[in-house]
């Protein structure tokens, strides 16, 4: 496998989740799949092509004006 021009993080993609299989533990809600793998890597492997499905989580811990998360 080369290397990905841009390493997309799941982990932060509002379509990944986590699964309660214990063979297939991560998982991808846009192409509905899981697998032992990040899902990304899984789609570059299948394609060629890094995952097009990326959509960032929207980040519900916002720091107040004082610099603290509440």
């Amino acid at each position: 496998m080369g290397s990905m021009a841009k390493r997309i993080n799941c982990l932060k993609c509002k379509h990944y989740y986590v699964t309660w299989d214990a063979k297939f533990p991560k998982g991808c809600r846009a192409f509905g799949f899981k697998t032992n793998q990040l899902p990304s890597v899984a789609v570059f492997r299948s394609s060629g092509s890094p995952c097009l499905k990326f959509d960032a989580k929207d980040s519900p811990i916002k720091p107040r004006q004082n610099g603290y998360y509440v």
